[in-house]
């Protein structure tokens, strides 16, 4: 086996995710056998540009986070192929991928469970420096204390205790602790969504922050659109375990496409109590990623729905440049979904 690739200069891409799956098994049986596949992730492509943010969004249970864990091997995928760097990190040994973990980092949801209540902050923020030695012994107190000035910690911030301190700064902790090894990419996985709405933003800010000061690159998982547009450069709507449509944040939120992602969008409270909200209401639950429908899984729930979407699974049609959505009704090149409803039931009535 090859060892990890350099990163050169003129590499764009640093992470690219190729058909990637992860099925959980389903257990039982007198024997216990495996009698089905909760399809979580089921076959996701997409590219991250060095230094940019993508977000990833959908409804709870689309298999965000599941993807998002999948991708740092903090889960074993089922198949598929995730580079990073040029390097399918899925093949690597357990002792290459100690070599890289510390470029492959996470943030998590709730602050307070992912810390440790019996290390104090400086122990937690300092443990895989040590571990992975990120710097040497003489230098290593001086770098915490620069690590947590950078994140908004105080240093005497050292000795306290998770719970000495406020949601806020928890995930400014979770943040140092990703922080310190020196990473190339960071998963956030709804960095903001257990914080109060005056915190978000502060969040949000020290992670742009952060971005441009060491060339970060992040992958955000959120279900908060507005979270999104304010921090990524291109977006990723999941659905069910498949990415329904991508594209840059401007062509997203400029002109969605794909009935789910419009849906999600007329989602969003406007502050203006003049202008009338156009929602569009999703009629039924998510079905089971255990048995999901035959042909496009969102045509249960979809008000464009044909019977082709009940038979085949539609294809990726790239209806601009850089703006790819994956439905039947953009087989003509449609670009926008009026037009293609109109097309659809024009040839229904032939």
């Amino acid at each position: 086996m090859s060892e990890v690739k350099a990163a050169t200069p003129q590499d764009d891409i640093l992470l690219e995710v190729k058909d990637l799956k992860k099925y959980f098994p389903i257990k039982g049986g007198m024997f216990n056998s495996v009698v089905g596949q909760v399809k979580a992730v089921d076959g996701i492509s997409f590219k991250i540009k060095r230094g940019t943010t993508m977000g990833l969004v959908g409804e709870s249970g689309c298999g965000k986070s599941t993807a998002g864990r999948t991708i740092l091997r903090l889960l074993e995928r089922t198949s598929g192929e995730i580079l990073f760097n040029g390097t399918d990190i899925g093949t690597l040994t357990k002792k290459q991928l100690r070599a890289i973990r510390p470029q492959l980092q996470i943030i998590f949801q709730d602050p307070y469970s992912s810390l440790s209540p019996r290390m104090p902050v400086g122990e937690i923020i300092g443990e895989a420096v040590r571990e992975h030695g990120i710097v040497p012994k003489e230098e290593y107190d001086e770098y915490i204390d620069k690590i947590m000035s950078e994140c908004g910690l105080q240093t005497f911030h050292k000795d306290r205790y998770p719970h000495e301190f406020s949601g806020g700064q928890r995930q400014r902790i979770c943040i140092a602790r990703a922080l310190a090894l020196n990473p190339s990419f960071v998963v956030c996985d709804e960095p903001v969504s257990a914080l109060d709405v005056s915190i978000q933003a502060q969040i949000i800010n020290l992670l742009k922050g952060l971005q441009t000061e060491h060339n970060l690159t992040y992958l955000i998982i959120s279900h908060d659109l507005s979270v999104v547009e304010h921090i990524s450069d291109t977006i990723g709507v999941m659905y069910l375990g498949n990415l329904v449509e991508t594209g840059s944040k401007e062509d997203i939120f400029r002109n969605p496409l794909h009935p789910y992602t419009k849906a999600l969008f007329s989602a969003i409270p406007m502050p203006d109590p003049d202008v009338k909200m156009n929602r569009v209401i999703l009629e039924g639950s998510i079905p089971s990623p255990a048995n999901p429908p035959k042909g496009c899984k969102f045509h249960t729930r979809c008000r464009y729905c044909m019977k082709r979407c009940g038979e085949e699974e539609p294809a990726t049609y790239e209806v601009e440049p850089g703006h790819y959505v994956t439905c039947h009704l953009y087989d003509g090149g449609h670009t926008s979904i009026d037009e293609a409803a109109a097309h659809q039931a024009e040839k229904s009535a032939e």
